[in-house]
């Protein structure tokens, strides 16, 4: 089985470089404003993609998208700026070991609105899983 073709593998990546992300964020926003932090950071995402994409030849004309394609590409792209802009706030103000996992409440949120807006289904065993990351998440703040 190649591991680069499953949805965990890179799921998994995804948790190692999020879990990096707070680390270093944590250490650089130290001395600088939050919100100059995150412009710094996306525009070191923006330039990095565009190598990416430069060097996979896939950096060309999108061909023909639908409004509705834009639309909601637009929207998560807000949100995600949203997104970033109170997490590296809350770096700033907080230990990235608590900060982090209260941020994973994205995972039941995701669940939630997944169920909710989008049809999908979770099993008991599955929603037993959100179940605890949640319980995590609040376990940690009213420890902290």
């Amino acid at each position: 089985m190649d591991l680069t073709s499953t949805w965990w593998f890179w799921a998994l990546l995804s948790a190692v470089f999020a879990a990096l992300t707070a680390i270093f964020a944590k250490v650089g926003v130290k001395e600088i404003d939050s919100d100059v932090a995150t412009f710094i950071r996306t525009i070191v995402i923006l330039v990095t993609l565009g190598l990416i994409l430069l060097t996979l030849g896939k950096l060309h004309a999108p061909g023909e998208i639908s409004c509705r394609t834009w639309l909601f590409l637009v929207l998560s792209g807000l949100a995600t700026g949203a997104s970033w802009i109170c997490y590296f706030r809350a770096l700033k103000l907080g230990d990235a070991s608590l900060v982090a996992p209260v941020d994973k409440l994205s995972v039941v949120l995701v669940a939630v609105f997944g169920v909710t807006l989008l049809g999908e289904r979770l099993s008991a065993l599955q929603w037993g899983g959100v179940a605890l990351v949640g319980a995590g998440a609040v376990l940690l703040v009213l420890s902290g």
